[in-house]
């Protein structure tokens, strides 16, 4: 499986914090090398320029009178070497560069000990040496003879050095890029290893694989989160496992009562029919009684066949019936048999065929109309649409709509968004069985609010049925 880079991912970022770190220690060494031997070189230097022209000083001061006259500091001149100037008082030697500063002049008047400065002139480094000649008396006292020494030398062979130096402090911290880059892919597979296994077994359980787990290496942190989420898995699925058997339970007791109860219920269903025909004879007592007795006894058969329906669907075991359906026919007659014509706007083009089950068709849009009647408000209205891939049914009213925290339940089994209403014909089971029936066509049913206000169903079913179980009906 190819592996995306992304800027923002934990690999990412792994990796830039290590490159960082790692060019900026390898720049930061290497600055710090460099600047280190560039001093040392200056340092260098200096003490070799200063110390040559300490000794050549020493070696020609005893040959020297006082007070010196010209040739005397033209001598010491020529002693000290090209690019130098030796001044007495107001006297001064012959040629001789003179960069002397007045910073520098100052400094070995006041100080009367040797003083070097570094300046820049048009570009080029220089080292400005100056010292003064002493005379040292038979006690040993030292003083200054006046006559004063500058030395001027330059710096750019030792400039070029420590260019050459920085060069390869930059050098050396892009080599250390790569490099770096190398072991912070190592180090991050090395990390990130553990962290993809675990993103990979919680994929895993997210589809549903509760038998997914990682095998704990180590001793670290990573290792404590795979054992943690290995334990977290297996409470899982064993608290999945235990509600699957307690579903499975639940729904072989619903198949299994309302398979039990079908022969009761015949039995009460004739009994209510001999009630209905002899209600009208009774006393007014008994007659409320009969009439009670008998709507209870309808609602009874209703939930049995409905929750009859709703246990082929869990089993599996419900299939089509298809033929070839008028669309506009099959509402309108689901319309006319409840009596409800009159109270409901139908809006169908006469044209619109499609092969599916009637009888399922019949059973969805009446659940919806009744639905819109018994909740919502006038006007009521069925719109039948199609298009080439799909048919579809909408059904709307008037009403206050579905609040939002019904929206989300409203296909739940035995779900009734007013508590109050637990004595109202439905079931609660109603639109689910609508919207299984939907879903067995290998279409849908949703739920909404209209624009303009009001409840608003959508019914969609594709042209061509996509259930495999499917009889076909020759009518």
């Amino acid at each position: 499986m190819t592996r995306r880079f992304r800027p923002g991912g934990l690999r990412a970022r792994l990796l830039v914090a290590f490159v960082l770190v790692t060019v900026l220690g390898a720049a930061a060494a290497a600055w710090s090398s460099a600047g280190s031997a560039s001093s040392a070189l200056v340092t260098s230097t200096q003490q070799r320029i200063t110390g040559t022209i300490t000794g050549q000083i020493q070696a020609i001061t005893p040959e020297l009178t006082y007070p010196p006259i010209q040739s005397t500091l033209d001598r010491l001149r020529a002693a000290v070497g090209t690019n130098a100037v030796v001044t007495f008082q107001d006297l001064r030697s012959a040629e001789g560069t003179d960069l002397v500063t007045d910073e520098l002049r100052t400094a070995v008047r006041t100080q009367n000990r040797l003083v070097t400065q570094r300046i820049t002139v048009n570009g080029t480094p220089w080292l400005l040496v100056g010292t003064p000649i002493m005379i040292t008396a038979l006690d040993g006292v030292r003083t200054p003879s006046g006559i004063e020494v500058y030395s001027m030398h330059d710096l750019t062979d030792v400039e070029q050095q420590i260019d050459g130096l920085t060069r390869s402090a930059a050098v050396t911290a892009a080599w250390a890029l790569p490099l770096a880059l190398l072991l912070a892919l190592v180090a991050a597979g090395s990390v990130l290893r553990p962290v993809r296994r675990l993103r990979d077994t919680a994929r895993r359980l997210a589809a549903g694989d509760l038998d997914a787990r990682s095998s704990p290496r180590g001793a670290d942190e990573l290792a404590e989160l795979t054992v943690t989420i290995n334990e977290m898995a297996e409470s899982v699925q064993a608290s999945m496992a235990a509600m699957q058997r307690m579903q499975a339970d639940a729904k072989r007791f619903a198949a299994d009562v309302s398979h039990e109860l079908r022969t009761p219920l015949s039995t009460l269903t004739a009994v209510a029919e001999v009630l209905a025909t002899t209600a009208d004879r009774m006393e007014p007592d008994a007659r409320e009684s009969a009439r009670l007795a008998i709507t209870e006894t309808h609602r009874l058969v209703r939930l049995v066949e409905d929750l009859m329906e709703v246990s082929r669907f869990d089993a599996g075991t419900a299939h089509l019936r298809i033929e070839d359906v008028h669309v506009a026919n099959a509402v309108r007659d689901c319309l006319r048999a409840r009596s409800w014509a009159d109270r409901v706007e139908l809006v169908a083009p006469d044209d619109i065929q499609l092969r599916l089950d009637r009888r399922r068709l019949d059973v969805i849009v009446a659940n919806l109309v009744g639905n819109a009647l018994r909740h919502g408000e006038p006007p009521v209205r069925v719109s039948v649409s199609a298009s080439r891939e799909q048919v579809s049914i909408e059904v709307t009213d008037h009403g206050p709509g579905l609040p939002e925290h019904v929206l989300a339940h409203v296909f739940d089994r035995f779900y009734k968004a007013d508590s109050a209403r637990t004595r109202t014909p439905g079931s609660g089971l109603g639109l689910a069985i609508a919207r299984e029936n939907a879903r067995l066509h290998g279409g849908d049913l949703t739920a909404g609010n209209a624009p303009g206000g009001g409840a608003r169903f959508v019914l969609r079913l594709p042209r061509t049925p996509q259930d495999p179980l499917v009889s076909v009906y020759q009518g």
